[in-house]
């Protein structure tokens, strides 16, 4: 079993109004050297062994978890933690 961690942000330019409205939020709680906030989305898979996990993972981001044309994403596999 893998564990598969997908990061999701906007692409440069795209406006973000949640970013921005964090930011600005920020600033009037008195933590004005915030000058910028993006907010993405966090995506957490268990997933089972395969030799392509990878691609298989693309694959889901593309058609699913991000919009490739004002997203941009990231992911990591790593082993899975059993507890």
């Amino acid at each position: 079993m893998r564990k598969v961690t997908v990061f999701i942000t906007l692409k440069q330019g795209v406006l973000d109004p949640q970013g921005k409205q964090v930011q600005e939020s920020l600033n009037v709680l008195g933590y004005k050297e915030v000058q910028e906030a993006r907010v993405g989305k966090y995506v957490e898979l268990q997933v089972e062994d395969g030799p392509n996990i990878e691609a298989r993972v693309q694959e889901m981001c593309d058609k699913l978890l991000a919009n490739p044309v004002i997203e941009d994403y990231h992911f990591d596999v790593e082993e899975a933690v059993h507890s």
